[in-house]
């Protein structure tokens, strides 16, 4: 479960909206891990030579 926000009523109650999530699978993972480390290495090169 998953709080997306949460709520104060008029009664001072609070109230929040909740939503189901399911992890990534390792392929998933993999590739984030893939894409973020290229992202990294693009800004450090930029960084260098400008």
């Amino acid at each position: 479960l998953v709080v997306l926000a949460l709520y104060l009523s008029d009664k001072n109650i609070v109230k929040a909206r909740l939503a189901l999530a399911k992890g990534k699978n390792l392929h998933d993972k993999r590739e984030t891990l893939k894409r973020r480390e290229a992202d990294k290495e693009a800004r450090a090169a930029i960084k260098r030579y400008v």
